[in-house]
């Protein structure tokens, strides 16, 4: 009896072992479908007859696993609808075909496509709403990305025989505009001044001029002399919409021109010039006034005196810095015939003044 008690126990003991140690079955789970997850963040520029798409393309499937097959990428436009409700395909692209953009650290790398607008694709009123839509192997995708909108408005052609010209106040460049522009109420066109020093940097946006036909002229002022500069003008549309918001976009750059900034450019002729003499109860010597010269890169004053039937000679040793300058060194009985010359910073020296005269009396 007892061993039948023993035994009882020890196979009740064996089917609680086992059933603590198999877990029960599940719910099945579904296979994936192996669907990418949606593009969030298009971007769309309009450049000239282009528009730049560029998204990052996703690594993931809805189901957060990793995409081990990729299908094609679907470049979805529609013009003046927005949204779309669909893909409209202006291009099927295979994975081989992307084009990769530079990476940057700390961001996931993007991709990049290039859609041409044809001329009649293009009026003052009409917008493209573009997409992209990612597929699976099986030509299955989660939907559409986020949808963009980029205006059709006309472009200006590419500013044609740039020019520069270095002056002494300023870089001019000229080039050629259209002889007639786009009219439509509510577009406008500018142009953009570019510069970068060369085979270095980003251009930057160094001045803006509405856009009028035939030659365009631009006076650039903010550079520095003894610099290798490059630079580029593009045109610019402006579209004024419904309710006062507006959008722009950029046409299609110019060649680029090389510039150096040599400064070969005197400073003005100093005007005014006064010389009094003084000298009752002290010792004689004659005061040198005259205007201030304005040129922004002013070095000094040369000063110079002569006597009558003889070459003017220069009185500074160091360049006079303020618009005067005391001749001590002046002797009773002469008559004395002073000039002056203005310096820039980088030794361009002016024309000499018109002259003062001063005579010396005898004690």
């Amino acid at each position: 009896m007892s061993t039948r008690i023993v035994f009882a126990c020890s196979l009740v003991i064996a089917c609680l072992w086992c059933a603590a140690g198999c877990g029960a079955p599940g719910a099945p789970m579904p296979p994936s479908l192996a669907l990418p997850r949606t593009v969030d963040d298009l971007v769309a520029v309009r450049k000239g007859g282009r528009v730049v798409l560029t998204w990052t393309e996703p690594t993931l499937t809805t189901d957060r696993q990793n995409i081990r097959h990729r299908g094609l990428t679907l470049i979805c436009r529609a013009i003046g609808v927005f949204p779309m409700k669909e893909c409209a395909a202006v291009k099927r692209l295979p994975p081989e075909d992307l084009h990769s953009l530079p990476s940057v650290a700390g961001r996931r790398p993007q991709v990049a496509f290039e859609d041409a607008l044809s001329p009649e694709m293009q009026g003052a009123t009409q917008f493209a709403t573009y997409a992209v839509e990612v597929q699976n192997r099986r030509g299955k995708s989660a939907g559409l990305s986020n949808q963009v909108r980029v205006p059709l408005a006309p472009a200006l052609p590419a500013p044609a025989d740039l020019r520069a010209e270095v002056t002494a106040k300023a870089v001019v460049l000229r080039w050629l505009a259209p002889d007639t522009l786009p009219a439509a109420a509510n577009l406008e066109f500018f142009y953009r001044v570019f510069r970068k020093l060369a085979n270095t940097g980003q251009y930057t946006l160094v001045q803006e001029l509405p856009a009028k036909p035939g030659r365009e002229t631009a006076d650039e002022r903010s550079f520095e002399w003894e610099r290798a500069y490059d630079y580029k003008v593009t045109s610019a549309t402006r579209v004024r919409l419904a309710g006062g918001e507006q959008v722009e976009f950029e046409g299609d750059d110019s060649a680029v021109v090389h510039v150096f900034t040599r400064d070969i450019f005197p400073p003005a002729t100093p005007t005014g010039l006064q010389a009094v003499f003084s000298g009752v109860g002290q010792k004689p010597f004659v005061d040198l006034t005259w205007a201030p010269n304005t040129d922004p890169d002013l070095a000094g004053y040369n000063v110079f005196r002569a006597e009558p039937g003889e070459a003017a000679r220069q009185l500074n040793d160091q360049l006079v810095k303020a618009p005067a300058f005391r001749d001590e060194h002046v002797v009773a009985g002469h008559r004395y015939i002073y000039s002056v010359r203005a310096v820039d910073e980088r030794g361009n020296e002016s024309a000499r003044s018109e002259t003062a005269s001063e005579s010396v009396p005898q004690p």
